[in-house]
């Protein structure tokens, strides 16, 4: 039937980019905008007051020779949660749940966003599923981020989110002001994405691409790298030769080589 008229914002829809989408998630003034712009150089507006995030906003924080999208939100409270985060929170292969440390209330405010997520059909969860039994239900893979960890009464406070709030996240203690922690939440993000990088090389160069590597995740053929490459692949490739850790140099593969990371591949076709 007619589509009701959404409230504005309603079709908010981000373009997916780089080699995966994390979604950062909390209550007002968490920090979320202020990790966004240390992880990724982005300028989102810091502002040290609640609510000056009113929309999604997108950054690219570089991992070694890739860049993975970061998507900050507005904060998320029982009584205020967009409606066009359902599906920025589902299409993301991961959420970072902040927590705010440096304020009493941050362990309550936590609790919130779980428990208002809890009424929808889109949670969070120590990996990423759909319910089977309950056709819409999904879950997506979070790290819980309990963030100013700087602050004073933050270990205290710590101890008693864990007490309180026991979830079976991956937890990363961080400051994002400070920027305490925040190379061992990059690595965990990249990691938990399980990505594969793959180089291309023309068959009349020398040497690879090593600027832009394709992206795929861990398990992609090579028919999945010829997508990205170029569209005509898919249908006209006839083989590739392969460097890499996995296989002897220059050896000849079909569509269905199983990618390793930092392959090399040159691509032939008819």
């Amino acid at each position: 039937g007619p589509s009701k008229p959404g409230k504005r914002g309603h079709g908010v829809r981000i373009p997916r980019q780089g080699a995966g989408t994390v979604v950062l998630l909390g209550a007002p003034n968490a920090g979320k905008s202020q990790l966004l712009s240390t992880l990724t150089r982005a300028k989102s507006e810091v502002a040290p007051y609640s609510f000056s995030t009113r929309e999604p906003v997108p950054g690219m924080m570089p991992w070694e020779d890739v860049l993975v999208q970061l998507i900050d939100t507005p904060p998320i409270t029982v009584g205020y949660f967009e409606d066009y985060m359902h599906g920025i929170i589902r299409s993301a292969d991961l959420a970072l749940l902040l927590v705010d440390l440096g304020n009493d209330g941050g362990i309550e405010e936590c609790q919130e966003v779980i428990d208002k997520l809890d009424t929808t059909k889109t949670r969070l969860a120590a990996r990423s599923y759909l319910d089977e039994e309950d056709v819409g239900l999904s879950f997506t893979h979070t790290f819980l981020v309990p963030n100013k960890s700087d602050a004073d009464g933050a270990v205290e406070r710590l101890e008693l989110l864990r007490e309180l709030c026991p979830l079976d996240f991956e937890e990363y203690v961080v400051s994002a002001k400070e920027v305490t922690n925040l190379d061992e939440l990059r690595r965990a993000i990249y990691s938990t994405l399980d990505i594969v990088r793959v180089y291309s090389k023309l068959p009349s160069s020398r040497e690879p691409d090593y600027k832009s590597p394709f992206t795929v995740r861990r398990g992609c053929t090579l028919l999945d790298v010829a997508a990205q490459v170029h569209k005509d692949f898919v249908n006209n490739l006839k083989y590739a030769r392969v460097w890499g850790s996995q296989v002897h140099d220059g050896t000849v593969v079909k569509g269905d080589y199983v990618v390793h990371d930092k392959d090399v591949v040159e691509l032939h076709h008819d």
